[in-house]
């Protein structure tokens, strides 16, 4: 019986020593786990953002082509679609035409004249034959004070009828002026209805579809270039003079297995007034301190996303 017993309190005491081993090999885990994420030391946190760029109509009609989908990339200066224009077309052509009308009733201003200028011609041959038997006493000398009279009147009937057409056709021209902006303003809203986009990126939200009504001003769809993307982090006041634009420093992000993706940044901008700290940070004691943000740029290689956490270190 007492053997029993012996065997029975050593069955005990291993299995108790065996709990012991498997707690101590897990607490040692543990603290192994938190030394290797120690070993990581941040200066400062924030998130992605990108310079988004919304794109909105700048003419109003049907969207009679949209060719945009979330996630495309566009190249700056692809058309991708275009607004409704018929009636606009049709408003410069009909100006197109009233410039023809009125420029049709601009006077020929060498043809008018050609009739006095010929006569002008006649009389100054007759003049010179004049003088000339004037000279041999052929002629009398009030026969060539007519003659010379008459030429100068038709000298006079010339350039008055040549202001009197020229007035005429300086008074049609400013009439055509007026219409000629008219047909410029008309090109310059054609080419509004053409959808071009003009910035290189990722199309990151549409706000249209095809078919529908587009005014100006209406949001079209949302780009950014996500080649490069954008950390904000946070500094303290005290950390404010550890920075400078163009500092190089190193970006950590989760890469998804526990550990950091580290990469290279460069300080872009870096905010001159203080502000409180962004309601993301959890604690409301951190929350009510002071802060300066700064955005650091990082190359993207397609795994950094708007939204998504980052840390900052100096060195």
């Amino acid at each position: 019986m007492n053997t029993d017993k012996k065997l029975i309190r050593r069955k005990e005491n291993c299995q108790l020593s065996n709990v012991n081993y498997q707690f101590m090999t897990l607490a040692l885990a543990i603290v192994l786990s938190a030394c290797n994420r120690n070993h990581y030391t941040f200066d400062a946190s924030g998130s992605f953002e990108a310079e988004e760029t919304i794109i909105s109509a700048e003419a109003q009609g049907i969207l009679k082509l949209f060719d945009v989908q979330e996630g495309q990339i566009l190249q700056a200066g692809r058309q991708i679609g275009y607004i409704d224009s018929i009636q606009l077309h049709l408003r410069k052509k009909q100006l197109e035409a009233q410039i023809v009308a009125i420029a049709g009733k601009k006077p020929d201003i060498p043809v008018q004249l050609s009739a006095l200028q010929e006569q002008l011609r006649t009389a100054e041959r007759e003049k010179t034959r004049i003088a000339k038997l004037v000279e041999g006493d052929g002629a009398t000398p009030k026969q060539l004070d007519d003659i010379t009279a008459q030429v100068e009147v038709l000298k006079k009937q010339i350039e008055a009828q040549k202001s009197s057409l020229g007035i005429s056709s300086e008074s049609i021209n400013n009439e055509i002026v007026p219409l000629q902006i008219q047909i410029e303003q008309l090109a310059d809203q054609l080419d509004k209805c053409r959808i071009v986009n003009p910035v290189s990126g990722t199309v990151l939200t549409k706000y249209a579809e095809a078919n529908e009504m587009a005014s100006i001003g209406k949001p079209l769809y949302k780009i950014a270039d996500l080649s490069n993307i954008i950390l904000r982090a946070y500094i303290t006041g005290k950390q404010l003079p550890q920075v400078r634009l163009n500092q190089k420093v190193r970006v950590w992000t989760d890469d998804g297995n526990g550990g950091y993706k580290e990469t290279e940044g460069t300080i872009t901008w870096i905010s001159d007034k203080a502000e409180f700290t962004p309601k993301t940070i959890q604690t409301k004691d951190e929350r009510a301190n002071k802060v300066y943000a700064v955005k650091v740029r990082v190359k993207n290689d397609g795994s950094y996303k708007i939204g998504m956490y980052g840390e900052i270190s100096f060195n």
